[in-house]
Parts: structure tokens; C-alpha cells; sequence
């Protein structure tokens, strides 16, 4: 009998054994990179630390997740652009990340140097600066919010301060918000993405932004003046947002922050005329139009000018794209640096560089094309040739998994390529449309794309109509509501403060009518329900199911075995 068990106990143990390594095995193949994962470490590892960007954090937080398995030990803590960029100058990190160069002084006048640190500037990723808010109609929640780049000025500078204003009324094709006070969310610490927007309000908006800020450019460090509140990090943006107090909010962080939070973010005009959100797709077309600092002998080597994604006039570009930067060391006689650690920070970095991007886009990011890709591996050969015990041979951009990347043309970008073009109810003077924005999906009349480079099938997409909210003669889009059509009355609701239609012929499929022929649905689209899961939380939780039923199996077999062979030698 005990034997018996024991041969079972056995056979199970080595099942369990199996899975377990098959499991490593494919989690190796996933995160090693061109042989990566499947190879013995090419040099002892040891452990580095960086700080600055939270634009950029969840990204490089899932990143620093994904090579762990492989050995590698690495620590980040957010705090803001400034504080990383001050931190690496003062040799507390070995590396920072900042979506901004250094730029000499601080707007205090204090240095904002490198201290005299050798470094170069790494693109890491990219992504849409994005408008999270908190717009209740009622006890429900806007979701298809629309504002133009000036709009959104004025908001941040205290010439619009509440969110019936007739500029936000405009934006919405008509359709009137509650009186309600706006309260703009800004950061308190230094930050890459307050720099960002500052810098895109200075380009753009230079009439509306400079008498606020009382001098031209941009700040790392927001001027708060009236309502607003200042809270430190993007997630503490995101948190007092969508906090139980947070109605009438609004405030920038990058895209991956409500996407990850199932918010809504503002779809912002552009110069093609219509509103769109931060996708990896809008992104990706608007920043076709960066200018990139090529000059090898240039201190802002790789860095980027912006002007041109601001006024880019593809209906599919979001205005405020950009890319992030790692700060790496390449100093030969660099004090906190060791052969250990720069072969860890290089093999880090060729992950996030290739297979890394491939998780960009499900993450709120969007995946850098190969020009940039490449120019970063070259970024990365410094480290080399600070330490020739570091090893970064074949190395081949090319066959990373990367949906941006096009065989043989380092110029073009898949992914902006395949980017679908906004829905009819997108354009300006249209719609707006009656579904929810922060899915990560772009709002289009097309089938959603297929060969996003992330395994998925994203076709068949959703219908993108005429908004919710109305009815009238016009017929409307699929899955929205039609427009007001001909002979149609409009007026405010004094309670909900909501634009509704009434009268007219026939409208297409959306809202619905009471007996007096006025609409009872309201303006904003049906919340819906995001997925939780990330692209492979599937495989991996199977495999701790089978894991759990074989230890179901396993332990109370090897319990009663236990058991048997106590009662034998007892008697």
C-alpha cells in the first residue's frame, strides 16, 4: 500500500516538476529576445537602480517584471522627470528617465545639468500625453467628452472655469454640461509631462498660455493658481480624478494611466479636424511628423522636435505624441558603474528595445519605429565601449517584434500605416459619437486593425454612429444614435443640463423617446466593461489551474501515504 502511494506521489511530483519547467521554458522563450531568454547570461548580473518619469513608468515597471525571470535585477522609482535627471547627475541612480533633455538651468535658475556625468540620451517609448476626467451627468459618467487644443488651454489657465461654458458647449457640436466648476488636476513635483503640455500650450497657444505663465516657453514645475489642485506623481493624478470627490476634474497624465483605470480621456482636435484619443495608431501617425536630432556629434542627439506633431494634419494624429528617454552612463571611469551592471543595463535595454515594444501599444504606450530602435542599440555599443567585457554582440533590430517595423525601410511605420481613419462623428461639426473613449481601440467607422503586431484579432470593430442622446430625421451610424435630422427642435434639460432634440423625422438606432417625443437617454455614451487581463494572463493563469488541480490530486494521496506508514510503524 505505501509503496504503491509512494510510486503515485512520485509520478504526480514529476508531472507537477514538468509543468513547471515547461512553463519557465515558454516564459524564457517569450521574454528572451533574439536568443536572450534561451542563453546562459553573458555576464554576471548585478543589480541596478534608476528613477525620474512617471509618464513612462508602467511600461518600464512591466519591463523590469519581464526580465526578472531572466535574472536580471532591476529597481525604479517614479518622482518625476526633474527628479530623475537630478538624481543621475548626482550619481544616485544609474540611470534616469526623462522626457526631457537636460536643459541647463531649472526655471529657478538653479543648475539642470549632468553634473559633468558622461551620458546619452536613449529613446525608450512612445505615447499620447492624455485628459483624464470626472464628468457626471447625474449619478453617470461622461465618457465621449470632446474639447479643442484651445479649449483645453484656457481650462488650464483659468479663463474657463466651468464646464457649461459656451467653448466646451462648441466643442460638443451643441450639446450643453451641468454648471459645474472645473477643477484642473497638475502636478506639484518637476515633470516631463507637465513639460510636455507646457511646451505644446507655448507652441500653440502662445496667447492664452504666456500672460498666465508671465514669460514664454515651458515649466517642469506647473504654476497653480486658483481651484486647482497639485498632486505629486501621474498616479495621484489618475487617483484624485477619479476619486469619490473627484467630479469636475481634469488632468494630464500619459495614456496608459486611465486606460489601465477603464477612464475616459478627452478626444482633442487636431489639425485635420477632427477629435481623437492617444491610441498607439494616432500616435503613431502623428509622430511620422517628429523631427528627430540626428547629429551624432550633437549633446541632444536622438532628442525630438515636436512642432510639426502639433500642427499635423492627418485627421488621424493626436497633437500632444511624444517619446521618452533613458539616461544611460558612458563614461569609462563612471564611480556607481561595474562590468556587472552595465551588462545588466544593456541586456535590460535590448528587451525593452525589441521585444519590449510589442507590449507598448496593450500597456497605453506606442512601439518606436526601427530608425529609433536602431539608433538606440547604437546608443547602447557606448556601454561596450566603456567596458570592453561588455557583450552586445548580434544584436539585430531587425528581428525584434516589433508591429512598427516594415522589412527593409527604416522610414516607414506599420502601425501608422494600418491606423484606421476616425469615424464620420469624429469631424468637427459632427456627432459627437456615442461611444466611450479610453479603451485603447481608435474610434472608427472601419473594422478595428488586425496586424497590430500584438497577436490579437481586433476586427469587426464597433459601430462609432451619431451620438447618444438625440433623435430626429437624420439616419444614423451604426451603433450610435442619428443626428437631429431635418425639422428638428433642440432645448436644455434645466435639471441635467443635457442638449436633447425633439420633433423631426426618424432618426437611426440610439436614443430612445418618451410619449412627448423627447429623448430619455443622456448625452454621454453606455459605460462599458474592459477586460482586466494582458496578453498572456491567459496561458499563464491555465497553467496555474492545472497546477492547483494536480496539487488537488497530488497532496491527499501523499497525506493518506504518510498516514499508512505511521500506522505500519506503530504496529
Amino acid at each position: 500500500m505505501s509503496r504503491r502511494f509512494h510510486r503515485l506521489g512520485a509520478a504526480l511530483l514529476a508531472a507537477v516538476l514538468l509543468s513547471l519547467s515547461g512553463l519557465g521554458a515558454a516564459n524564457a522563450d517569450e521574454l528572451g529576445p533574439g536568443g536572450l531568454g534561451n542563453a546562459t547570461p553573458r555576464a554576471a548580473y548585478a543589480q541596478i537602480e534608476g528613477s525620474g518619469s512617471t509618464w513612462s513608468e508602467v511600461i518600464v515597471q512591466q519591463w523590469i517584471s519581464d526580465v526578472d525571470a531572466l535574472g536580471m535585477k532591476v529597481t525604479y522609482n517614479g518622482g518625476g522627470s526633474s527628479q530623475g535627471r537630478k538624481n543621475f547627475a548626482q550619481n544616485v541612480t544609474d540611470f534616469g528617465i526623462s522626457e526631457i533633455p537636460y536643459p541647463g538651468v531649472d526655471e529657478f535658475g538653479n543648475a539642470d545639468n549632468s553634473n559633468g556625468r558622461e551620458f546619452a540620451y536613449l529613446p525608450i517609448v512612445a505615447g499620447g500625453t492624455a485628459f483624464t476626467y470626472q464628468l457626471k451627468i447625474g449619478n453617470e459618467l461622461v465618457r465621449n467628452l470632446r474639447l479643442s487644443g484651445e479649449t483645453l488651454t484656457k481650462i488650464f489657465t483659468g479663463v474657463i472655469t466651468d464646464w457649461s461654458d459656451p467653448a466646451i458647449t462648441k466643442d460638443n457640436n451643441g450639446r450643453a454640461f451641468p454648471k459645474l466648476a472645473i477643477t484642473p488636476v497638475v502636478r506639484s513635483d518637476g515633470s516631463g509631462t507637465t513639460a510636455q503640455l507646457t511646451t505644446w500650450m507655448d507652441a500653440e497657444y502662445p496667447d492664452v498660455w504666456r500672460p498666465y505663465f508671465g514669460k514664454s516657453g515651458f515649466t517642469s514645475y506647473y504654476p497653480r493658481k486658483g481651484r486647482m489642485l497639485a498632486q505629486s506623481g501621474s498616479d495621484q493624478v489618475m487617483n484624485t480624478i477619479s476619486g469619490f470627490a473627484g467630479n469636475g476634474t481634469i488632468g494630464y497624465v500619459e495614456y496608459a494611466y486611465p486606460l489601465n483605470k477603464d477612464y475616459p480621456v478627452v478626444k482633442v482636435l487636431n489639425n485635420g479636424g477632427y477629435y481623437v484619443e492617444p491610441t498607439q495608431y494616432n500616435v503613431a501617425v502623428a509622430l511620422t511628423k517628429a523631427k528627430i536630432n540626428e547629429d551624432t556629434s550633437s549633446p541632444l542627439y536622438l532628442t525630438q522636435i515636436l512642432d510639426g506633431v502639433y500642427n499635423a494634419t492627418d485627421p488621424r494624429a493626436y497633437p500632444l505624441s511624444s517619446y521618452s528617454y533613458m539616461i544611460i552612463p558612458t563614461g569609462a571611469s563612471d564611480q556607481r558603474m561595474s562590468t556587472a551592471k552595465r551588462q545588466t543595463l544593456g541586456d535590460f535595454m535590448y528587451y525593452s528595445l525589441c521585444e519590449g515594444q510589442a507590449k507598448a501599444g496593450p500597456y497605453g504606450y506606442s512601439p518606436l519605429p526601427l530608425n529609433l530602435v536602431q539608433a538606440g542599440f547604437t546608443q547602447l555599443a557606448k556601454l561596450k565601449a566603456a567596458d570592453p567585457a561588455v557583450d552586445i554582440e548580434n544584436r539585430d533590430a531587425t528581428k525584434c517584434n516589433n508591429p512598427t517595423f516594415v522589412s527593409g525601410n527604416l522610414k516607414e511605420n506599420r502601425l501608422a500605416k494600418i491606423a484606421p481613419q476616425p469615424a464620420a462623428c469624429d469631424e468637427e461639426g459632427q456627432g459627437p459619437c456615442g461611444t466611450a473613449t479610453g479603451t485603447g481601440e481608435p474610434s472608427t467607422d472601419e473594422g478595428q486593425p488586425t496586424d497590430s503586431g500584438d497577436g490579437s484579432d481586433k476586427s469587426g470593430g464597433k459601430g462609432n454612429g451619431g451620438a447618444t442622446g438625440t433623435t430626429g430625421g437624420g439616419g444614423g451610424g451604426g451603433g450610435g444614435g442619428g443626428g437631429a435630422g431635418d425639422g428638428a427642435t433642440t432645448e436644455v434639460d434645466p435639471v441635467t443640463g443635457e442638449t436633447v432634440s425633439t420633433g423631426g423625422g426618424g432618426g437611426g438606432g440610439g436614443g430612445t423617446t418618451d410619449a412627448a417625443g423627447t429623448t430619455t437617454d443622456p448625452i454621454y455614451a453606455t459605460p462599458t466593461e474592459l477586460s482586466a487581463s494582458r496578453p498572456g494572463d491567459d496561458r499563464a493563469f491555465g497553467a496555474l489551474a492545472a497546477l492547483e488541480l494536480l496539487a488537488l490530486i497530488l497532496v491527499p494521496g501523499l497525506l493518506i501515504a504518510r498516514g499508512v506508514r505511521r500506522r505500519g510503524a506503530g504496529q
